[in-house]
């Protein structure tokens, strides 16, 4: 019997690049193939919970995380950290698993399948040399966008970024090797490690432009999006990897492989909530990642700014200190709730979101229309290509981008627009469309799913798949 390939995923430890590449792992599996997950300790039991009902192909191996004194003990994930000084010492702690990673990839090396490609994130660009040292192909996934990913490729590759640190907001970018870029971008629509390059942020961005020269030379890309919403842009991306022969391969939106939606949380009390409401799309949604911190003044605002739209909304708070200023008509909450099951439900018609891409994609999967509030990395230029390409979402109006607070009234009025206002539905019809799309994408014949099938097909050994 001809053996199965057998493929190594090997995640960053944050939420949201982790969840990406273990659907991806849930898909793959699907098609018959043996997939080896690397992780660490403590973020094991995750790992295990989400894929534990999916495949029995699937396998962990565990690697030691390095302990740093500047983080706190036991800490392997994003999530464990304790203020945002502690991102660049867990960035370069991760760089200390190299020899772990190359240890196990010589343990596999003897197995009777050994693996036949690594897909690895690629904040982990340090594993793409250690790839090449074994023979073995590596994939890069990025947890981004296409669009975003040319932008920041071509930024970092072409070193326009130091061009760029006393650049006002809205002096023009020039991105080389982008060739269907419709819409202009400024200097505010790009992430703060291309934007800034001195005091404490210059090792942070030195590590980002380094990840991103790390993934030149890649075998591969899988990019977590469908080519229906980014088609004008995967070119310009694979002629960045510069040797001609790397391909991306769009596979996504990956959540929408595994229609099983997820439990738990406080969705007993949302569901609740929203079937109190009759009207389809009549509530909004707000919710801004695990990563963002708004301040107790800008939560206040917001809270006014949400009950004085007069519309209803659910809204997910981070914060475990603050309190709302009013009860008001909507529903407030400090707990995790499953995201995409919240959007997918009849009623909400909108999504005031900071534009992560993983949001993004469950949004326009779900056919939502989004509110974009960008805040850091690629979400700006996330924002950007929503609003004005694709014309899915609208802008909350901001004065410029290191404006402190935004005021209620700006919110309230943005909110209304979006719920109500004449450009608010031409987005919503758009979501509705790309909503459409989304779905056939992952579906038998879809484009996600040949894409999908074609890449495991042209792994060594992909051959030996049969569905």
């Amino acid at each position: 019997m001809a053996s199965k390939p057998h493929v190594v995923i090997f995640p960053f430890m944050a939420q949201g690049h982790t969840i990406p590449m273990l659907d991806l792992s849930k898909a793959l599996s699907f098609r018959g193939l043996k997939i080896t997950i690397i992780t660490t300790p403590s973020n094991s039991s995750f790992v295990i919970s989400y894929v534990s009902q999916s495949s029995n192909n699937i396998h962990l191996r565990e690697i030691p995380f390095p302990h740093v004194h500047q983080l706190p003990k036991g800490c392997e994930n994003t999530s464990h950290l304790l203020s945002p000084d502690q991102l660049l010492p867990f960035l370069l702690a991760t760089k200390q698993l190299q020899p772990h990673f190359e240890q196990t990839l010589r343990d596999m090396s003897k197995l009777p399948d050994p693996p036949c490609c690594v897909i690895s994130d690629t904040f982990l660009g340090w594993t793409n040399g250690s790839c090449r040292a074994f023979g073995i192909p590596r994939l890069v996934f990025h947890g981004m966008g296409v669009f975003a990913m040319a932008v920041k490729k071509s930024l970092s590759i072409h070193q326009n970024h130091k061009c760029l640190m006393k650049s006002s907001d809205t002096e023009h970018v020039d991105v080389a090797g982008l060739m269907q870029l419709r819409i202009p971008l400024t200097t505010a629509d790009l992430p703060d490690s291309l934007r800034q390059m001195d005091s404490c942020l210059s090792a942070l961005s030195q590590f980002f432009v380094e990840a991103e020269k790390s993934d030149l030379g890649s075998w591969g890309v899988i990019v977590n999006s469908f080519i229906e919403l980014e088609k004008d842009h995967v070119a310009s991306l694979e002629c960045l990897y510069g040797n001609g022969s790397t391909r991306a391969w769009c596979v996504g939106p990956l959540f929408l492989y595994d229609d099983q939606m997820e439990g738990g949380g406080n969705y007993e009390e949302i569901d609740s909530f929203l079937n109190l409401h009759e009207q389809e799309k009549s509530v909004i949604y707000a919710a801004f990642g695990s990563q963002a911190d708004l301040s107790d003044t800008q939560l206040d605002e917001l809270a006014y700014g949400l009950e004085q739209s007069g519309e209803n909304y659910i809204w997910v708070v981070r914060s475990k200190t603050w309190d709302p200023p009013i009860k008001g008509r909507g529903l407030i909450t400090k707990e995790w709730v499953e995201q995409k099951r919240v959007l997918g439900h009849r009623v909400i018609g909108g999504f005031l979101s900071h534009c992560g891409w993983n949001s993004v994609l469950e949004s326009l999967s779900m056919g939502v229309p989004i509110l974009a509030w960008p805040m850091q990395n690629e979400q700006h230029l996330n924002a950007k290509f929503l609003v004005e390409e694709v014309k899915a979402a609208l802008r909350v109006p901001t004065v410029d981008r290191d404006q402190k607070v935004v005021r209620r009234e700006v919110i309230c009025e943005a909110v209304k627009e979006l719920m109500g206002g004449g450009r608010g539905k031409k987005a919503r019809d758009k979501a509705i469309e790309l909503g459409k799309l989304a779905k056939r994408a992952v579906q038998i014949g879809g484009s996600s799913y040949k894409w999908l099938d074609e890449l495991i097909h042209q792994l060594p050994l992909g051959n030996a798949i049969h569905h």
